[in-house]
């Protein structure tokens, strides 16, 4: 049986564009990120927020059809119902990340009000407290949710973590995420911006590290960090080879059961992680 968290290609890399910045919306979708996230929250200023939202909706709506997912961090408070307004009805939104996520409650209103304005559009919540790290599952079972997404720096002022060279600090808010997304049966998460984007051998090694703990992509502030993150979480020909193979074993096998070529026994658990191997091919 397919697992249906992987019915659509997963994201290695979800590159932030500040809303209000039109250069750099114009050049959005060519810097090889799988989607795009448009702030317009954190990176737009209180009195820039109403021509951000504005920018960005007439941006949505001049996108031609294209393969990159597309979509918009929206604000918290008041502001959030005015930003989802705006753009819910634009053909190219893939969907919204909803900042400072607290509660599941937040997310049901949500659905609520995209549901009367005729929108489809999935959900990303952005987990920024210790709260809504301990809610985690309630978050990731809401409507709409496609994957979890934690907002780091916000955590960390509130946990009063400081990162060593390593991130082990945060190790276990990571892991609580990736098995939040799995029981909950969504996406697995993208990980967190790292905002040291001048070094890049640290970024791919913390990149590295957080694909081996179940996250199969990562968002990212900068451009050159685009492509080390694609490199990270892009299979192998190897891996895209093997991943087939078992796929083709289990099914000329007819049952839930095969062998492969070294004689290890095949099971749809097996068969779950080729059909993640392949959901990241691009």
């Amino acid at each position: 049986m397919a697992d249906s968290r992987l019915d659509q290609k997963l994201a290695r890399s979800a590159l932030y564009i500040p809303g209000d910045q039109l250069d750099k919306l114009a050049k959005a979708l060519e810097r090889g990120a799988d989607e795009i996230i448009v702030d317009l929250e954190d990176a737009v200023s209180p009195a820039g927020k109403d021509l951000a939202r504005q920018a960005v909706r007439a941006w949505l709506h001049a996108l031609p059809d294209l393969d990159v997912g597309v979509w918009v961090r929206v604000n918290t408070g008041d502001l959030r119902d005015l930003d989802v307004r705006a753009i819910a009805d634009a053909p190219a939104l893939t969907g919204v990340v909803v900042a400072k996520t607290e509660t599941a409650e937040e997310l049901v209103e949500l659905d609520r009000l995209l549901t009367s304005l005729g929108s489809t559009i999935r959900v990303v919540p952005l987990l920024e407290s210790a709260a809504s790290i301990l809610r985690a599952s309630e978050i990731a079972a809401a409507p709409r949710v496609q994957r979890l997404q934690v907002g780091e720096a916000d955590l960390r002022a509130d946990l009063g973590v400081t990162l060593g060279p390593d991130e082990r600090e945060l190790l276990h808010v990571r892991s609580a995420i990736v098995l939040a997304a799995a029981a909950a049966g969504i996406a697995p998460p993208i990980a967190p911006v790292s905002t040291n984007f001048r070094d890049l051998e640290a970024f791919r090694a913390s990149t590295e590290a957080m694909a081996r703990m179940g996250f199969v992509g990562r968002a990212c502030i900068h451009p050159a960090q685009v492509a080390i993150a694609n490199e990270v979480f892009t299979p192998s020909q190897d891996e895209i080879a093997s991943a087939l193979d078992v796929l083709e074993r289990l099914e000329a096998a007819g049952s839930g059961i095969a062998v492969d070529a070294q004689g290890r026994m095949l099971d749809e658990a097996v068969a779950r992680q080729a059909r993640r191997v392949l959901a990241l091919i691009r």
